[in-house]
């Protein structure tokens, strides 16, 4: 198997989102103020046009320290057009730019590589790959194009893909419900509920997060269950097409709650239409994704 069809086939989960568990809502920490969750890259100072275009918005990169800084730098820079297709990239001078280790460069190409951004071959170097070779699924590639001359595409890509998988897997979780499951999904609920109540939306968007990827984990299907950190970043990707999920409100609410109580009663047919409802966007961008269909 290729390195890429390996990246897609094991795309990485959402880590711990330190929500409470079932039945510790009073232990969870409401914020008293929302606060941004996103903060500006470290401004790199370098006198290339192109390679020191780095002040930008931070998202979701997976590592820490230089190594992780400098892969979403320079994923960020190839993803948005300033380090164009087959355009080299040479070690030595990334170091120089950025000054950092040989090694801190190497490793940091190694996983562009695995996410399809570049690629290395003997007597050529490491050279930028068009995007058709990209991981499209990758959370990190599916953040930086969200942020880029490619939102909008990104965006409704994102949206048109849960409309697709979530649908299916509330219907076929209705068939795998556990008690602990369902006590988890209802923790969310309420968690949703006080969050919208106090005006937090970053408490909102987690427990939805959370929601949403618990539901295809328990659909009990594998293929299914490796797209869990693909909704968890579409979900996180502020802007783009409108749906109930992305407007808290009582309706959205009361969605989820039916989910919750379609899987109760094992009716995935119940769990499905309240999922494509809670999924359907609103009338101003209604050609991004079609209505539900009547059964």
């Amino acid at each position: 198997m290729s390195t890429l069809a390996h990246t897609m086939m094991t795309a990485a989960r959402p880590a711990d989102s330190g929500l409470a568990g079932p039945g510790e809502l009073d232990r969870y920490p409401y914020a008293e103020a929302p606060v941004a969750d996103r903060v500006g890259a470290p401004a790199w100072d370098t006198g290339d046009p192109e390679l020191g275009r780095v002040g930008r918005r931070a998202t979701g990169s997976r590592g820490r320290g230089l190594h992780g800084q400098l892969v979403q730098q320079l994923g960020q820079m190839i993803v948005s057009g300033d380090l164009g297709a087959d355009r080299p990239l040479v070690p030595e001078e990334i170091g120089q730019r950025f000054e950092v280790s040989r090694t801190v460069v190497r490793e940091s190409l190694r996983v562009l590589e695995a996410k399809g951004l570049v690629s290395a071959r003997p007597n050529v170097g490491t050279r930028v790959r068009p995007v058709s070779d990209w991981n499209l699924l990758d959370p990190d590639i599916i953040e930086w194009r969200a942020f880029g001359p490619q939102r909008d595409d990104q965006r409704r890509e994102l949206s048109e893909l849960r409309w697709t998988i979530e649908p299916l897997a509330a219907r076929l979780a209705a068939g795998h419900g556990r008690e602990e499951v369902q006590q988890r999904l209802c923790d969310m609920v309420e968690i949703m509920s006080h969050a919208m109540a106090q005006g937090d939306a970053l408490t909102y968007s987690r427990a939805d997060t959370e929601f949403h990827t618990m539901l295809i984990q328990i659909a009990g299907n594998r293929m299914l269950e490796h797209l869990s950190g693909i909704v968890s970043a579409a979900l996180q990707v502020s802007g783009g097409p409108v749906t109930a999920c992305d407007r808290p409100n009582e309706a959205s609410l009361a969605q989820h709650a039916r989910i919750v109580d379609a899987l109760g009663t094992g009716d995935g047919t119940a769990a499905e239409t309240a999922m494509r409802q809670l999924l359907t966007v609103h009338p101003e961008v209604e050609r991004v994704v079609p209505a539900p269909r009547e059964h």
